[in-house]
């Protein structure tokens, strides 16, 4: 069902100009006048649903006062069931109230269909997503944490409107830090599987000897060279490396619930037969340029402070390849292989410059199409509680898995003192669901281009815009049809809605706007305006709650009614929720 809110704004705006249609051809309004028509919701539901400020825009060529023109207006306009009534307003005002019966229509249609009567995209895109892209030289960080759940949360609304999605994990997988590593791996490890059980050691101790031995320095470039020309000893021992540090992803994938998968990861290395082709095809171009021996491209439209031309490196004067490079293969792939209509990438929003640049690049180089979206989904950093970089005591980063033990032991500490008589493995099932949830939803609820500070006492907080908010308004709809012994699936049996008292009517028109708000999240990737929705859904049902009783009303049609607009709260509570990559829960 598409958001009645604008369903009735674009009904509305036809009904006028069907009356400005008919006042031309009775002579009241000229006939060349062609007006422009807003239709805006009310501020003061006591004086309608929707205004609209016609009268006073027309009243000078009209030559009449706006509130006469405003009477002939409304007596102009068509009857449609959708409007109860229409009246004017101080200097000629048309307040439209909408009817309360269409709306109910309208969420009970909702209600019967499986997705919510969310309509499926049109025209259906082909969309990849580059999102999470960790660098599996370490293990993955804090910094890894916006790029995965911000990626995954836009994926699965794209999806959800049946857009078709390509995930795309550009991992780093390739590159002179490799060599420092198979060196050391070469030198230390008998059981690779033991020696990288963590990482981020493995990657010390390799750092560390490579900075104070210059013979292993010297190895481990070797290694890099030995690679990249495709070694069979030095590609075995990379390959063992990867797959290990894959793993080490999958494991964190899993536990956040993102939908990324093994299948979707297409590192940098996968293109790494491909980039001297880039640079041949952008000579071929006629857009390389060399600059002190480096192959360069310069666009005027990026200049520096001195007003000259920056570069965009191509290829190194030693004849080694750079990050442009490798994007410029991939973006070539997805046009050529993948058949991308759109392409999103999620990436710090400090590589806002360098995408801007490779995206020109491409389109000049006809890698991609002009008809080829590639959008720069740019996030801001995520800071400790007192807003500096996120470190840990000694200045080191801190490991994605170590915040998310702390998150899911402070949930489950919170949890347990809440409800003692709980089993332990229910407990911790709560646990982890509310911690996750509370990382995820912490991040997600801002703007992505915002930084934001890290805070465990608010995200774990049952007040305010938090996951435990949401999750714990889901359970009360579920407490609800839990004392009835039913499914809120199942509420066909029940009489219609019908929207009566002002709560009632407000949280109905709260729920027909979930299409347009998935539809928004979709155009321009920004999971927080899901999150403000389901949290603005969340209060408008506490008020329902509150002021109209459902299992305890007096007429048997609105206990039917309320648990209809319940039931479909509910849906829609934990359909959002899981669109942002969060569980749901029946009790906790």
């Amino acid at each position: 069902m598409p958001d009645t809110r604008s369903l009735m704004k674009n009904l509305i705006s036809q009904l006028l100009a069907s009356a400005v249609t008919r006042l031309q051809n009775e002579g009241v309004l000229p006939a060349d006048l062609i007006p422009s028509i807003q239709v805006e919701i009310a501020r003061d539901k006591a004086h309608g649903d929707f205004a609209s400020n016609l009268a006073m825009t027309l009243a000078k060529p009209a030559r009449m006062k706006p509130r006469d023109l405003a009477e002939k207006i409304v007596a102009a306009m068509p009857e449609h069931e959708a409007v109860a009534e229409i009246g004017i307003a101080g200097p000629g005002f048309i307040n439209i109230f909408q009817s309360k019966q269409w709306l109910a229509a309208r969420l009970d249609e909702a209600l019967q269909h499986e997705r919510l009567g969310v309509p499926a995209a049109h025209p259906v895109q082909r969309v990849v997503v580059d999102y999470s892209s960790p660098n599996l030289a370490k293990e993955m960080h804090v910094g890894h944490l916006r790029s995965t759940i911000i990626g995954d949360a836009v994926t699965r609304v794209l999806e959800y409107l049946g857009h078709e999605v390509v995930r795309q994990n550009h991992v780093g997988d390739w590159g002179t830090q490799f060599g420092m590593l198979l060196a050391y791996l070469e030198e230390h490890s008998v059981d690779a599987e033991a020696e990288l059980a963590d990482l981020e050691n493995f990657y010390r101790q390799a750092k560390q000897r490579f900075d104070e031995s210059p013979e292993f320095a010297d190895r481990a470039r070797e290694r890099v060279v030995q690679l990249q020309a495709g070694d069979p000893q030095c590609l075995a021992l990379w390959e063992r490396f990867n797959r290990i540090s894959l793993g080490h992803c999958q494991a964190v994938y899993e536990r956040l619930g993102v939908s990324l998968r093994t299948a979707d990861v297409r590192g940098e290395s996968a293109y790494n037969d491909q980039l001297a082709s880039v640079v041949d095809q952008l000579r071929t171009t006629g857009l390389l340029t060399e600059s002190q021996g480096a192959q360069c491209v310069f666009l005027e439209q990026f200049k520096n402070a001195e007003g000259n031309p920056l570069p965009v490196i191509i290829q190194k004067a030693g004849g080694g390849y750079l990050y442009a490079t490798s994007d410029l293969a991939a973006m070539r792939y997805r046009h050529s292989a993948l058949g991308a209509d759109r392409v999103l990438y999620f990436v710090d929003q400090r590589q806002a410059l360098h995408f801007q640049q490779v995206f020109a690049v491409a389109r000049l180089a006809g890698f991609v199409p002009e008809s080829m979206q590639l959008e720069h989904m740019g996030f801001g950093t995520m800071n400790g509680p007192d807003g500096r970089p996120f470190k840990t005591r000694s200045g080191g980063t801190i490991k994605l898995t170590d915040l998310l033990d702390e998150a899911e032991e402070r949930a489950h500490q919170l949890v347990a003192q809440k409800n003692p008589e709980l089993a332990e493995n229910e407990l911790r099932q709560i646990g982890h669901a509310v911690g996750i949830g509370a990382v995820k939803y912490a991040d997600l609820s801002k703007h992505r281009s915002s930084d934001y500070n890290f805070n465990f006492e608010q995200m774990l907080s049952f007040e305010g815009n938090t996951a435990p908010y949401l999750m714990y308004a889901y359970t009360r709809v579920a407490s609800v049809f839990r004392k009835l012994e039913r499914s809120m699936e199942h509420v066909d049996d029940l009489g219609a809605m019908q929207l009566q008292e002002p709560a009632e009517v407000e949280l109905g028109a709260h729920l027909s706007q979930f299409a347009q708000t998935l539809d928004y999240v979709a155009r321009e990737g920004t999971p927080h305006v899901l999150c403000h929705y389901l949290y603005e859904l969340a209060g408008r049902f506490s008020s329902f709650y509150e002021l109209c009783p459902i299992l305890a009303a007096e007429k048997p049609a609105d206990r039917d009614s309320r648990l209809r607009l319940a039931a479909l709260t509910g849906r829609t509570l934990q359909q959002g929720l899981n669109l942002l990559g969060i569980d749901t829960l029946e009790r906790m």
